[in-house]
């Protein structure tokens, strides 16, 4: 070997060395802003979780009918649902790198409020400007989420997500050793978690803003986003594709609405559990959709999207249909099985979504994340109506039959849900 091709030979390995160092460096800071994110979401939705976490209080303190207690939960997801795709068509065009903040101030200004409701008129209006919170945070996190994801695009969304469900997870607690020994009013000291939320999302901002540009939307001369589909889909096809997505976030989430919003009242009235023995179970099954949201990400990379789809809505529908005739011990195995199973699909629907629109992230995520919670909250609102009607028992009995809408996932195209962007 000459001089010249060993000189030639140590530059190119300097030059490796440096690019996988500056790789490194690259991966490292993108980690912290995924982990970031999945902190401010848990922070986020630990005070959203606190509002049904307080239905018992609010229930007792008020005289509510269980129909009432469904409105305050369609009250917070219905303005989330209704402007997080507006949101996110605008951000889409126009990113707004401190609008995550600015959504955590309503959330703010919506805890602040509850706290000193002392009228159900009140309580709704509070509980809306929480959903106003999450319209504005969910669909631009999920867009940078996705942005420092490397590629890894079902783990980034996963574990963003799964800082969301920590946070609803940490809401039962809460209200378990704070809120229900202190009361409503105790609902305030939580306003200290926005702030540093704040905080936090002003520094994700500077980092947003310095890198939004990239791989994600290029704006054209007249400000559409001009994109290039990985896929050879006509529109009617997509548009079919996203329509069946709907269906499934739909049986998932009316279904997940009846464990979320009237599992402690199942308890209670079943088992004559007290108030804080029964925000335990809700606990274990908030920790359950943890578990799942981590192996669905990490799986559906790796496997595909639709495997995890398929096995996430069929797969719950035994053990759901088992629930109802469950003593106390297996009723809350079985909650925290469905609630594994069954969330395990949302990264895969969030992502598949993503490249069926590439090029629209925000609107994808705030069309997802929209749907998610207003599907949840008109399921709430209708379930509690049929709890007044009938009994919570009759709601157990017959909401496992709406995961049998999971055989649609039949009908989806096959490639968006190949793993081909995983690392």
């Amino acid at each position: 070997m000459t001089d010249n091709t060993m000189a030639a030979a140590a530059a190119g390995s300097t030059s490796n060395r440096a690019s996988l160092a500056h790789q490194a460096s690259v991966d490292s800071t993108t980690f912290a802003v995924i982990l970031s994110l999945s902190f401010c979401h848990l922070l986020n939705d630990m005070m959203q979780s606190l509002v049904p976490a307080l239905y018992p209080i609010l229930k007792d303190n008020y005289a509510l009918s269980f129909s009432q207690v469904g409105f305050i939960t369609l009250a917070f997801q219905f303005t989330a649902s209704m402007l997080q795709p507006v949101v996110g068509m605008y951000t889409d065009r126009k990113p707004q790198p401190y609008s995550l903040m600015a959504g955590m101030g309503f959330t703010l200004v919506g805890l602040l409020m509850m706290s000193r409701a002392h009228s159900y008129p009140m309580i709704l209006v509070s509980a809306a400007l929480i959903g106003m919170g999450s319209s504005v945070f969910h669909p631009e996190a999920s867009r940078v989420a996705r942005m420092a994801a490397g590629g890894r695009y079902g783990l980034a969304q996963s574990l963003f997500q799964v800082g969301g469900n920590l946070g609803q997870a940490c809401g039962p607690l809460l209200a378990a050793f704070i809120v229900v020994p202190r009361g409503q009013a105790s609902i305030v000291w939580f306003s200290a978690a926005a702030l540093i939320a704040m905080t936090i999302l002003f520094q994700i901002g500077n980092w947003y803003r310095a890198r939004r540009a990239p791989g994600l939307a290029v704006q054209g001369k007249k400000g559409k986003v001009a994109t290039s589909a990985p896929h050879n889909l006509s529109r009617g096809r997509v548009f079919w594709a996203v329509a069946i997505l709907v269906v499934l976030l739909f049986s998932k989430n009316v279904y997940q609405a009846s464990l979320g919003s009237y599992y402690t009242f199942y308890l209670i009235d079943k088992f004559h559990l007290s108030v804080q023995d029964a925000q335990f179970y809700l606990f274990a099954f908030m920790i359950g959709i943890v578990a799942g949201l981590l192996l669905g990400g990490w799986v559906g990379d790796r496997i595909g999207r639709i495997p995890v789809m398929w096995f996430s809505i069929l797969g719950a529908l035994p053990f759901a249909l088992m629930l109802p005739h469950a003593n106390l011990f297996w009723t809350g195995v079985l909650a925290v099985t469905v609630a594994m199973i069954m969330a395990s699909a949302f990264s895969a629907i969030l992502v598949y979504a993503q490249e069926l629109m590439p090029g629209r992230v925000g609107l994808v995520g705030g069309m997802f994340f929209g749907f998610s919670f207003g599907l949840g909250g008109l399921g709430a609102a209708a379930l509690g109506k049929i709890a007044d009607m009938t009994s919570i028992d009759t709601v157990y009995q017959v909401t496992p039959f709406l995961l049998c809408l999971g055989l649609f996932t039949a009908f989806l195209p096959r490639q968006p849900g190949e793993p081909k962007n995983a690392h």
